[in-house]
């Protein structure tokens, strides 16, 4: 189950992941359920990325609204 801190995260990634602080101590739990990823692109700078567990946990919650 995640809080709803990290469920905000989650969204927020998904919506503007090169807004997110790195430092958020959400993304730990996130990338260690794999619901995200971090990639480093051939340009250097780190990227926060939904996996595809990550995009199924939010299509279940958006369809029980």
């Amino acid at each position: 189950m995640l809080s709803p801190h990290e469920f905000a995260t989650l969204m927020l990634v998904a919506a503007a992941p090169e807004q997110i602080d790195l430092n958020r101590e959400e993304l730990d739990t996130l990338l260690e359920r794999h619901l995200i990823a971090l990639e480093q692109p051939a340009s250097g700078a780190q990227r926060l990325r939904l996996t595809c567990d990550g995009d199924s946990v939010l299509q279940a919650v958006a369809r029980k609204h």
